[in-house]
Protein backbone atom coordinates (compact mmCIF):
# COMPACT_ATOMS: atom_id res chain seq x y z
CA UNK A 1 0.00 0.00 0.00
CA UNK A 2 1.32 3.43 -0.97
CA UNK A 3 2.12 5.78 1.90
CA UNK A 4 2.60 9.53 1.59
CA UNK A 5 3.55 12.07 4.24
CA UNK A 6 2.30 15.58 4.87
CA UNK A 7 2.23 18.06 7.72
CA UNK A 8 -1.56 18.23 7.90
CA UNK A 9 -4.27 16.09 6.34
CA UNK A 10 -7.73 17.61 6.14
CA UNK A 11 -10.82 15.46 5.64
CA UNK A 12 -13.42 17.37 3.62
CA UNK A 13 -13.10 20.27 1.19
CA UNK A 14 -16.06 22.34 2.35
CA UNK A 15 -15.73 25.85 3.83
CA UNK A 16 -13.95 24.77 7.03
CA UNK A 17 -11.51 22.48 5.23
CA UNK A 18 -10.64 24.89 2.46
CA UNK A 19 -10.07 27.84 4.78
CA UNK A 20 -7.91 25.70 7.08
CA UNK A 21 -5.96 24.35 4.10
CA UNK A 22 -5.37 27.83 2.74
CA UNK A 23 -4.27 29.23 6.08
CA UNK A 24 -1.81 26.39 6.71
CA UNK A 25 -0.41 26.38 3.16
CA UNK A 26 0.13 30.12 3.39
CA UNK A 27 2.22 29.51 6.51
CA UNK A 28 4.42 27.15 4.52
CA UNK A 29 3.13 23.78 5.72
CA UNK A 30 2.42 20.85 3.42
CA UNK A 31 -1.31 20.12 3.38
CA UNK A 32 -3.42 17.49 1.66
CA UNK A 33 -7.17 18.01 1.64
CA UNK A 34 -9.14 14.88 0.72
CA UNK A 35 -12.77 14.99 -0.42
CA UNK A 36 -15.12 12.05 -1.02
CA UNK A 37 -17.15 13.78 -3.75
CA UNK A 38 -16.22 15.88 -6.78
CA UNK A 39 -16.74 19.62 -7.03
CA UNK A 40 -18.86 21.47 -7.86
CA UNK A 41 -21.49 19.62 -5.86
CA UNK A 42 -24.74 20.72 -4.24
CA UNK A 43 -24.73 21.66 -0.57
CA UNK A 44 -27.35 23.34 1.59
CA UNK A 45 -26.59 26.49 3.63
CA UNK A 46 -26.48 29.40 1.20
CA UNK A 47 -26.86 32.41 3.51
CA UNK A 48 -23.67 33.78 5.07
CA UNK A 49 -23.27 36.05 8.08
CA UNK A 50 -21.27 39.27 8.10
CA UNK A 51 -18.46 37.94 10.30
CA UNK A 52 -17.77 35.35 7.60
CA UNK A 53 -16.43 38.19 5.47
CA UNK A 54 -13.88 39.13 8.12
CA UNK A 55 -12.78 35.50 8.46
CA UNK A 56 -12.52 35.08 4.68
CA UNK A 57 -10.43 38.23 4.51
CA UNK A 58 -8.04 36.92 7.18
CA UNK A 59 -7.70 33.71 5.14
CA UNK A 60 -6.80 35.70 2.02
CA UNK A 61 -9.86 34.41 0.14
CA UNK A 62 -12.21 37.38 0.20
CA UNK A 63 -11.01 38.76 -3.13
CA UNK A 64 -11.84 35.46 -4.84
CA UNK A 65 -15.33 35.42 -3.30
CA UNK A 66 -16.10 39.09 -3.96
CA UNK A 67 -15.11 38.77 -7.62
CA UNK A 68 -17.61 35.98 -8.25
CA UNK A 69 -20.71 38.17 -8.19
CA UNK A 70 -22.70 36.44 -5.44
CA UNK A 71 -25.94 38.01 -4.20
CA UNK A 72 -25.35 40.90 -1.77
CA UNK A 73 -26.83 40.50 1.74
CA UNK A 74 -27.28 43.17 4.41
CA UNK A 75 -29.55 41.47 6.92
CA UNK A 76 -32.66 39.38 7.52
CA UNK A 77 -36.39 40.02 7.28
CA UNK A 78 -38.82 38.22 9.60
CA UNK A 79 -42.51 37.76 8.80
CA UNK A 80 -45.36 36.73 11.12
CA UNK A 81 -49.13 37.19 10.75
CA UNK A 82 -48.86 39.91 8.11
CA UNK A 83 -46.12 41.86 9.90
CA UNK A 84 -42.57 42.08 8.56
CA UNK A 85 -39.63 43.45 10.52
CA UNK A 86 -36.00 43.57 9.46
CA UNK A 87 -32.61 43.13 11.10
CA UNK A 88 -30.15 45.40 9.27
CA UNK A 89 -26.57 44.22 9.85
CA UNK A 90 -24.92 47.69 9.56
CA UNK A 91 -26.82 48.65 12.73
CA UNK A 92 -24.71 46.23 14.80
CA UNK A 93 -22.55 47.22 17.79
CA UNK A 94 -19.41 45.22 16.95
CA UNK A 95 -16.69 46.46 14.62
CA UNK A 96 -16.06 44.55 11.41
CA UNK A 97 -17.82 44.01 8.08
CA UNK A 98 -21.54 44.81 8.02
CA UNK A 99 -22.62 43.05 4.84
CA UNK A 100 -22.07 39.66 3.27
CA UNK A 101 -23.28 37.36 0.49
CA UNK A 102 -25.90 34.75 -0.24
CA UNK A 103 -24.21 32.05 -2.26
CA UNK A 104 -24.88 29.07 -4.47
CA UNK A 105 -22.91 26.65 -2.35
CA UNK A 106 -21.79 24.51 -5.29
CA UNK A 107 -19.97 27.55 -6.70
CA UNK A 108 -18.86 28.87 -3.31
CA UNK A 109 -17.31 25.63 -2.07
CA UNK A 110 -15.61 25.01 -5.40
CA UNK A 111 -14.19 28.53 -5.38
CA UNK A 112 -12.78 28.12 -1.84
CA UNK A 113 -11.19 24.74 -2.67
CA UNK A 114 -9.51 26.29 -5.71
CA UNK A 115 -8.35 29.23 -3.60
CA UNK A 116 -6.74 26.78 -1.13
CA UNK A 117 -5.01 25.02 -4.02
CA UNK A 118 -3.68 28.34 -5.31
CA UNK A 119 -2.08 28.89 -1.92
CA UNK A 120 -0.26 25.57 -2.19
CA UNK A 121 -2.60 22.99 -0.65
CA UNK A 122 -2.98 19.64 -2.42
CA UNK A 123 -6.65 18.85 -3.06
CA UNK A 124 -7.62 15.23 -3.82
CA UNK A 125 -11.19 14.43 -4.88
CA UNK A 126 -12.92 11.05 -4.99
CA UNK A 127 -11.17 9.90 -1.81
CA UNK A 128 -13.09 8.02 0.90
CA UNK A 129 -11.66 7.69 4.40
CA UNK A 130 -11.89 4.06 5.51
CA UNK A 131 -9.63 4.03 8.60
CA UNK A 132 -8.05 6.43 11.04
CA UNK A 133 -5.59 6.18 13.88
CA UNK A 134 -3.70 8.76 15.87
CA UNK A 135 -1.50 9.34 18.88
CA UNK A 136 0.48 12.24 20.26
CA UNK A 137 3.06 11.81 17.48
CA UNK A 138 0.67 12.17 14.55
CA UNK A 139 -2.19 10.60 12.58
CA UNK A 140 -2.60 8.04 9.82
CA UNK A 141 -5.56 8.30 7.45
CA UNK A 142 -6.33 5.39 5.13
CA UNK A 143 -8.29 6.31 2.02
CA UNK A 144 -9.87 4.36 -0.80
CA UNK A 145 -9.65 5.99 -4.21
CA UNK A 146 -12.34 5.63 -6.86
CA UNK A 147 -10.16 3.14 -8.68
CA UNK A 148 -10.39 0.89 -5.63
CA UNK A 149 -6.75 1.45 -4.68
CA UNK A 150 -6.06 2.16 -1.04
CA UNK A 151 -3.32 4.37 0.33
CA UNK A 152 -2.19 5.82 3.63
CA UNK A 153 -1.47 9.42 4.52
CA UNK A 154 0.84 9.98 7.47
CA UNK A 155 0.46 13.44 8.97
CA UNK A 156 1.67 15.37 11.95
CA UNK A 157 -1.92 16.49 12.52
CA UNK A 158 -5.39 15.78 11.09
CA UNK A 159 -8.43 18.02 10.80
CA UNK A 160 -11.93 16.66 10.23
CA UNK A 161 -13.92 19.09 8.10
CA UNK A 162 -16.27 16.45 6.69
CA UNK A 163 -19.45 18.32 7.63
CA UNK A 164 -22.55 16.18 8.04
CA UNK A 165 -20.40 13.15 7.18
CA UNK A 166 -18.76 13.56 10.62
CA UNK A 167 -16.02 11.13 9.68
CA UNK A 168 -13.80 11.21 12.75
CA UNK A 169 -16.54 11.79 15.27
CA UNK A 170 -18.02 8.48 14.10
CA UNK A 171 -14.75 6.58 13.73
CA UNK A 172 -13.50 7.79 17.11
CA UNK A 173 -16.91 7.27 18.76
CA UNK A 174 -17.23 10.90 19.82
CA UNK A 175 -20.87 11.46 18.84
CA UNK A 176 -23.48 12.04 21.53
CA UNK A 177 -27.24 12.63 21.14
CA UNK A 178 -28.24 16.24 20.59
CA UNK A 179 -30.38 17.85 23.27
CA UNK A 180 -32.42 19.53 20.53
CA UNK A 181 -35.72 17.84 19.55
CA UNK A 182 -35.59 15.96 16.24
CA UNK A 183 -36.56 18.37 13.48
CA UNK A 184 -36.95 17.95 9.76
CA UNK A 185 -36.01 20.36 6.99
CA UNK A 186 -37.51 20.13 3.51
CA UNK A 187 -35.87 22.34 0.92
CA UNK A 188 -35.29 23.03 -2.75
CA UNK A 189 -34.40 25.79 -5.19
CA UNK A 190 -36.61 27.76 -7.56
CA UNK A 191 -36.39 30.23 -10.39
CA UNK A 192 -38.32 32.68 -8.26
CA UNK A 193 -39.74 35.28 -10.72
CA UNK A 194 -40.48 37.47 -7.68
CA UNK A 195 -42.36 40.68 -8.48
CA UNK A 196 -43.71 41.48 -4.99
CA UNK A 197 -42.51 45.09 -4.37
CA UNK A 198 -42.12 44.67 -0.59
CA UNK A 199 -39.66 41.80 -0.96
CA UNK A 200 -36.00 42.72 -0.38
CA UNK A 201 -33.53 40.53 -2.30
CA UNK A 202 -30.70 41.79 -0.09
CA UNK A 203 -32.07 39.90 2.91
CA UNK A 204 -32.97 36.35 3.77
CA UNK A 205 -36.72 36.11 4.46
CA UNK A 206 -37.64 34.05 7.52
CA UNK A 207 -41.37 33.42 7.77
CA UNK A 208 -43.20 31.88 10.74
CA UNK A 209 -46.23 29.62 10.46
CA UNK A 210 -49.29 31.59 11.65
CA UNK A 211 -50.61 28.77 13.86
CA UNK A 212 -47.58 26.60 14.70
CA UNK A 213 -44.81 29.04 15.56
CA UNK A 214 -42.15 26.33 15.81
CA UNK A 215 -42.53 25.86 12.02
CA UNK A 216 -40.52 28.38 10.06
CA UNK A 217 -39.54 28.96 6.43
CA UNK A 218 -36.52 30.38 4.67
CA UNK A 219 -36.29 32.16 1.34
CA UNK A 220 -32.73 33.00 0.32
CA UNK A 221 -32.39 35.01 -2.91
CA UNK A 222 -29.36 33.98 -4.95
CA UNK A 223 -27.97 35.48 -8.12
CA UNK A 224 -29.55 34.97 -11.57
CA UNK A 225 -33.09 34.89 -10.18
CA UNK A 226 -32.60 31.66 -8.24
CA UNK A 227 -33.77 31.30 -4.64
CA UNK A 228 -33.26 28.65 -2.00
CA UNK A 229 -36.47 27.79 -0.16
CA UNK A 230 -37.15 25.53 2.80
CA UNK A 231 -39.30 24.75 5.80
CA UNK A 232 -38.28 23.41 9.21
CA UNK A 233 -40.53 21.78 11.78
CA UNK A 234 -41.11 18.66 13.81
CA UNK A 235 -41.17 15.36 11.95
CA UNK A 236 -44.91 15.06 12.62
CA UNK A 237 -45.69 18.60 11.44
CA UNK A 238 -43.82 18.13 8.19
CA UNK A 239 -45.13 14.64 7.39
CA UNK A 240 -48.79 15.53 7.84
CA UNK A 241 -48.46 18.31 5.25
CA UNK A 242 -48.31 15.91 2.28
CA UNK A 243 -47.30 12.56 0.86
CA UNK A 244 -44.06 13.70 -0.80
CA UNK A 245 -41.40 16.28 0.03
CA UNK A 246 -42.61 18.44 -2.86
CA UNK A 247 -46.18 18.41 -1.54
CA UNK A 248 -45.05 19.05 2.04
CA UNK A 249 -42.91 22.03 1.05
CA UNK A 250 -45.47 23.72 -1.15
CA UNK A 251 -48.52 22.93 0.99
CA UNK A 252 -46.79 24.53 3.96
CA UNK A 253 -45.72 27.53 1.89
CA UNK A 254 -49.39 28.03 0.98
CA UNK A 255 -50.21 28.28 4.69
CA UNK A 256 -48.35 31.61 4.87
CA UNK A 257 -50.19 34.08 2.61
CA UNK A 258 -47.30 36.54 2.22
CA UNK A 259 -44.77 33.83 1.38
CA UNK A 260 -47.22 32.21 -1.04
CA UNK A 261 -47.67 35.59 -2.74
CA UNK A 262 -43.94 36.21 -3.01
CA UNK A 263 -43.46 32.77 -4.62
CA UNK A 264 -46.63 32.71 -6.73
CA UNK A 265 -44.68 32.66 -10.01
CA UNK A 266 -41.87 30.35 -8.90
CA UNK A 267 -40.69 27.41 -11.02
CA UNK A 268 -38.88 24.41 -9.56
CA UNK A 269 -35.12 24.58 -10.23
CA UNK A 270 -33.92 21.87 -7.83
CA UNK A 271 -36.48 19.28 -6.60
CA UNK A 272 -37.38 19.11 -2.93
CA UNK A 273 -35.15 17.09 -0.61
CA UNK A 274 -35.07 16.54 3.13
CA UNK A 275 -32.77 16.25 6.14
CA UNK A 276 -34.00 14.71 9.40
CA UNK A 277 -32.37 14.96 12.82
CA UNK A 278 -29.47 17.11 11.63
CA UNK A 279 -28.44 18.52 15.04
CA UNK A 280 -25.42 16.83 16.62
CA UNK A 281 -23.15 16.98 19.64
CA UNK A 282 -19.76 15.43 20.33
CA UNK A 283 -17.94 14.41 23.51
CA UNK A 284 -14.84 16.34 22.51
CA UNK A 285 -13.73 18.62 19.68
CA UNK A 286 -10.19 17.25 19.72
CA UNK A 287 -8.07 14.18 20.38
CA UNK A 288 -4.45 13.11 20.02
CA UNK A 289 -3.16 14.89 16.90
CA UNK A 290 -6.63 15.70 15.53
CA UNK A 291 -9.44 18.25 15.84
CA UNK A 292 -12.98 18.56 14.52
CA UNK A 293 -14.05 21.61 12.51
CA UNK A 294 -17.43 23.12 11.63
CA UNK A 295 -20.40 20.81 11.20
CA UNK A 296 -18.16 17.80 11.80
CA UNK A 297 -17.94 19.05 15.38
CA UNK A 298 -21.29 20.64 16.15
CA UNK A 299 -24.40 21.60 14.20
CA UNK A 300 -27.27 23.45 15.84
CA UNK A 301 -30.01 24.54 13.48
CA UNK A 302 -30.21 26.44 10.18
CA UNK A 303 -32.45 29.24 11.47
CA UNK A 304 -29.67 31.82 11.98
CA UNK A 305 -27.31 30.67 9.21
CA UNK A 306 -24.52 30.14 11.74
CA UNK A 307 -23.00 27.01 10.19
CA UNK A 308 -20.44 28.55 7.81
CA UNK A 309 -19.40 31.18 10.37
CA UNK A 310 -18.72 28.48 12.98
CA UNK A 311 -16.85 26.50 10.32
CA UNK A 312 -14.60 29.44 9.44
CA UNK A 313 -14.01 30.33 13.11
CA UNK A 314 -13.04 26.75 13.97
CA UNK A 315 -10.59 26.68 11.04
CA UNK A 316 -8.89 29.88 12.20
CA UNK A 317 -8.62 28.72 15.81
CA UNK A 318 -7.29 25.27 14.88
CA UNK A 319 -4.71 26.44 12.37
CA UNK A 320 -3.23 28.98 14.79
CA UNK A 321 -2.79 26.23 17.38
CA UNK A 322 -1.30 23.80 14.84
CA UNK A 323 1.19 26.47 13.81
CA UNK A 324 2.22 26.99 17.43
CA UNK A 325 2.38 23.24 18.07
CA UNK A 326 4.66 22.71 15.08
CA UNK A 327 6.91 25.52 16.35
CA UNK A 328 7.30 23.71 19.66
CA UNK A 329 5.15 26.12 21.67
CA UNK A 330 2.74 24.88 24.37
CA UNK A 331 -0.87 24.47 23.19
CA UNK A 332 -4.00 23.94 25.30
CA UNK A 333 -6.57 22.51 22.90
CA UNK A 334 -9.34 22.40 25.47
CA UNK A 335 -9.13 26.04 26.54
CA UNK A 336 -7.78 27.66 23.39
CA UNK A 337 -9.86 25.70 20.86
CA UNK A 338 -12.86 23.94 22.38
CA UNK A 339 -13.85 26.48 25.02
CA UNK A 340 -13.12 29.40 22.73
CA UNK A 341 -15.20 27.94 19.90
CA UNK A 342 -18.02 27.17 22.32
CA UNK A 343 -18.27 30.85 23.27
CA UNK A 344 -19.89 31.43 19.89
CA UNK A 345 -21.63 28.06 19.65
CA UNK A 346 -23.30 28.59 23.03
CA UNK A 347 -24.40 32.07 22.00
CA UNK A 348 -25.99 30.72 18.84
CA UNK A 349 -27.44 27.80 20.82
CA UNK A 350 -29.28 30.19 23.11
CA UNK A 351 -30.62 32.04 20.06
CA UNK A 352 -31.92 28.75 18.65
CA UNK A 353 -33.47 27.74 21.99
CA UNK A 354 -35.07 31.17 22.34
CA UNK A 355 -36.37 31.02 18.77
CA UNK A 356 -38.24 27.77 19.30
CA UNK A 357 -39.51 28.78 22.74
CA UNK A 358 -40.91 31.97 21.19
CA UNK A 359 -38.73 34.28 23.28
CA UNK A 360 -36.57 35.49 20.40
CA UNK A 361 -39.59 35.90 18.17
CA UNK A 362 -41.06 38.15 20.88
CA UNK A 363 -37.82 40.15 20.96
CA UNK A 364 -37.50 40.49 17.19
CA UNK A 365 -41.09 41.63 16.67
CA UNK A 366 -41.42 43.55 19.96
CA UNK A 367 -38.12 45.42 20.05
CA UNK A 368 -38.21 49.22 19.73
CA UNK A 369 -37.79 50.35 16.15
CA UNK A 370 -35.31 53.03 17.22
CA UNK A 371 -31.84 51.64 17.70
CA UNK A 372 -30.36 51.30 21.19
CA UNK A 373 -27.54 49.30 22.78
CA UNK A 374 -29.71 46.21 23.23
CA UNK A 375 -30.94 46.05 19.65
CA UNK A 376 -27.48 46.81 18.28
CA UNK A 377 -25.97 43.98 20.33
CA UNK A 378 -28.66 41.52 19.20
CA UNK A 379 -28.04 42.60 15.61
CA UNK A 380 -24.32 41.91 16.10
CA UNK A 381 -24.98 38.34 17.21
CA UNK A 382 -27.36 37.72 14.31
CA UNK A 383 -24.67 39.13 12.00
CA UNK A 384 -22.32 36.43 13.30
CA UNK A 385 -20.29 38.35 15.92
CA UNK A 386 -20.94 35.68 18.55
CA UNK A 387 -17.42 35.83 20.04
CA UNK A 388 -17.58 39.53 20.99
CA UNK A 389 -17.16 39.48 24.75
CA UNK A 390 -18.29 43.10 25.01
CA UNK A 391 -21.75 41.94 23.91
CA UNK A 392 -24.12 41.05 26.75
CA UNK A 393 -25.79 38.37 24.57
CA UNK A 394 -22.34 36.71 24.40
CA UNK A 395 -21.28 37.29 28.02
CA UNK A 396 -24.51 35.90 29.47
CA UNK A 397 -26.73 34.53 26.68
CA UNK A 398 -29.50 32.87 28.69
CA UNK A 399 -29.96 35.59 31.31
CA UNK A 400 -29.78 38.37 28.73
CA UNK A 401 -32.31 36.69 26.46
CA UNK A 402 -34.75 36.22 29.32
CA UNK A 403 -34.36 39.82 30.53
CA UNK A 404 -34.74 41.32 27.06
CA UNK A 405 -37.76 39.13 26.30
CA UNK A 406 -39.56 40.46 29.40
CA UNK A 407 -38.64 44.01 28.46
CA UNK A 408 -39.89 43.66 24.88
CA UNK A 409 -43.09 41.92 25.99
CA UNK A 410 -43.90 44.80 28.36
CA UNK A 411 -43.23 47.68 25.94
Amino acid sequence: MQTTKTDVVIIGAGPAGSVAAGLLARKGYSVEMIERTHFPRFSIGESLLAQSIELLDHAGMLEDVAAHGFQFKDGAAFHLDGETTAIYFPDKSAPGPSTTFQVMRADFDDLLAKAAAKKGAKVSFGQEVIAFESDDNGAIVTVREESGNERKIEARFALDASGFGRTLSKMCKLETPSDFPTRRAVFGQVVDHITEPTFDRNKILVSIHPEERDIWFWLIPLKDGISSIGVVGSQESIEKAGATDHERLWNLIKSVPYKAKVLENAEVYRPAATIIGYACNVKSLHGPSFALLGNAAEFLDPVFSSGVTIAFKSAHLATELIDRKFKGEPVDWENEFSKELYVGIDTFRECVDAWYSGALQTIIFGRPKEMNDITRQLTSVLAGYAWDRDNMFVKSPKRTMKTVEKWCAST
